[in-house]
């Protein structure tokens, strides 16, 4: 018979609220489970679930101290909730990217006006935009990434354990400022293909202007640009979803080294 008063006891229901509270930091702002609109009471109740599920797993292989007052716990609190927030801000990066890129070369076919609620990140963006996100997520379930970010939780667990212990070395800031600056690098592999044709079409452009001031260029560019950049996007589109690929792998690598 199971002892409820070992069970519930202080020490176990405060190292279930630790791991809680990284699970629900890794929810807060890791793709899929922050970017879509997914009720908050799910998130809750899967983040416990994982929580209940992992609990006699850290347990087990760790030395927990029981905090002996209400300051310390904040503290470990707020450790446990930004180490699961910075591995779901380090995977949201690549969609950040993405999308930056795609709202380069959209403004440059002249999309610019074309916005429509995005309900991956709450704001307005191309239509164009929330597609090739909707890419990447399709990519990032497909290649199992969501169980890779599990995988990274549970192992954070053994390298950052639950407690007093201050884990966050210059390192790993270096690490998570290295990866933040990635979204411009990605932004641009992601645009550069069509940008640059869209950029030579302007020149092109300009020269006929030059030599038919008559023509209404102005008149002429926007379906051309238009449709040249819609022709382009779905040429594009499968080494795009190669290369996609590529950045989710080498980003879980990055987080599975860091964590």
């Amino acid at each position: 018979m199971f002892n409820l008063d070992v069970l519930f006891s202080t020490a176990n229901i405060i190292l279930f609220m630790a791991i809680f509270t990284r699970l629900s930091g890794l929810f807060a702002s890791a793709p899929l489970f922050s970017t879509y609109p997914i009720p908050m009471q799910v998130k809750i109740w899967l983040a416990a679930a994982i929580a209940f599920i992992l609990f006699p797993i850290v347990q087990y292989n760790t030395a927990f101290a029981v905090p002996n007052s209400a300051p310390a716990l904040t503290l470990i609190l707020v450790k446990e909730f930004f180490i699961g927030f910075a591995m779901g801000y380090c995977a949201n990066i690549l969609f950040v990217g993405i999308e930056l890129g795609v709202n380069m070369f959209a403004v440059q076919m002249g999309l610019s006006a074309d916005q429509a609620l995005n309900p991956t990140s709450g704001g307005q963006s191309p239509v164009i935009t929330q597609a090739y996100t909707f890419l990447a997520t399709m990519l990032f379930i497909a290649l199992g990434a969501h169980q890779w970010l599990f995988s990274a939780i549970y192992n954070s667990f053994k390298s950052m354990p639950v407690g007093y212990t201050f884990a966050f070395s210059p390192e790993l800031f270096g690490h998570i400022i290295t990866v933040t600056a990635q979204i411009f690098s990605i932004g641009l592999g992601i645009a550069l293909p069509i940008f640059g044709v869209l950029f030579i079409t302007d020149i092109l452009l300009g020269f006929t202007s030059k030599m038919m001031p008559q023509m209404n260029i102005f008149m002429v560019s926007l379906p051309l640009k238009i449709y040249l950049g819609l022709l382009l996007s779905l040429i594009f589109m499968r080494p795009m979803a190669e290369y996609i690929t590529v950045l989710i792998g080498r980003f879980l690598e990055q987080i599975a080294f860091m964590f």
